[in-house]
C-alpha cells in the first residue's frame, strides 16, 4: 500500500503568510504541517510516499524534507500540479506512482491525533473498494456529511444546508486502483474543480465503501483559526506525552 499526500493549492486563506512559502510548510506548533500527514503515514506502516504540490514554492518541499531519510525513510517522491483543479485533479497524478497497488491519500492540511494503523490493516484485507474516515463535528454543514442508515454510508453530501449527521468525511481517504479511472470520468463541479465528494460517491453506489470513526481529535490547518487550533491540539498532545 502506497501513501500519497496532496499539498498543492495556493492557500489563499492564509495570505499574506502564503506569499513567501507553501500553506503546508507553515509551522504547526513545533513542525511544518507537511510532517503531521508524512508520521501519519509512516506510523501506520507506510513507506513508499508521494507527495503531490504545486505553486511558485514547490521546490522548498524538497528543500526540507530530501529524501525522507528524518522520518526513516529511504526516499520520497514528487510530483507537480498545474493549476488548481481539486483533489480528484491532484490524486490523478499518482497513477503512475501507484502502479497496481492501493492507497493512502492525506490532505497536507490534515491533522488527526490518532494513530490509523489499524485501520490500514484492515483495509489491507478489505478485497476492493475504499474507507473513509469520519469525525463528529459541531459545525457539520463545512465539510462533507456523511449519511448513514442502519451502519451503512449511503451518501456523502458536500456541506449541506441541513445536515443529515453530525459525522464530518476527514482528509484521509483509501482506495482501491480503481479510484484512477473514477477519477478520469468526473464531470467539474460548479466550483470548476474535480471533487472528492464525488469519487467517494461512486464508491458508496458500487457498494464497495467502508468507513471507520475517529476517536481522537482531528482539525484542518487551512484557515487562520483552524491553524490556530491545530497548533493548540498538538502542543496539549506534545505535553501530555512529556508528563
Amino acid at each position: 500500500m502506497k501513501g500519497v499526500i496532496l499539498a498543492g493549492g495556493l492557500g489563499s486563506r492564509l495570505m499574506p503568510c502564503t506569499k513567501v512559502t507553501n500553506k503546508h510548510l507553515l509551522p504547526v506548533y513545533d513542525k511544518p504541517m507537511i510532517y503531521y500527514p508524512i508520521l501519519t503515514l509512516v506510523n501506520a506502516g507506510i513507506e513508499d510516499i508521494l507527495i503531490v504540490t504545486g505553486g511558485n514554492h514547490a521546490g522548498e518541499f524538497l528543500r526540507l524534507l530530501g529524501n525522507g531519510k528524518e522520518f526513516g525513510l529511504k526516499d520520497i517522491s514528487y510530483t507537480f500540479q498545474e493549476g488548481e483543479g481539486g483533489i480528484a485533479d491532484a490524486l490523478k497524478l499518482a497513477e503512475h506512482f501507484a502502479k497496481d497497488e492501493k492507497v493512502f491519500v492525506i490532505l497536507g492540511d490534515n491533522i488527526v491525533e490518532d494513530n490509523v494503523k489499524e485501520h490500514v490493516d484492515d483495509f489491507k484485507k478489505q478485497p476492493y473498494g475504499a474507507k473513509v474516515f469520519l469525525k463528529e463535528v459541531p459545525d457539520p454543514e463545512r465539510f462533507g456529511v456523511a449519511v448513514i442508515e442502519d451502519g451503512k454510508l449511503v451518501s456523502i453530501e458536500e456541506k449541506p444546508e441541513n445536515p443529515k449527521s453530525n459525522l464530518a468525511v476527514c482528509g484521509l481517504y483509501m482506495y482501491d486502483n480503481e479510484v484512477f479511472e473514477i477519477a478520469k470520468h468526473l464531470k467539474p463541479s460548479s466550483r470548476g474543480e474535480l471533487e472528492i465528494t464525488d469519487v467517494n460517491n461512486e464508491y458508496i453506489k458500487r457498494g464497495c465503501m467502508s468507513y471507520s470513526i475517529l476517536k481522537g481529535w482531528w482539525t484542518d490547518a487551512g484557515t487562520f483559526e483552524s491553524l490556530f487550533r491545530a497548533s493548540c491540539l498538538v502542543a496539549e498532545k506534545c505535553k501530555k506525552e512529556n508528563n
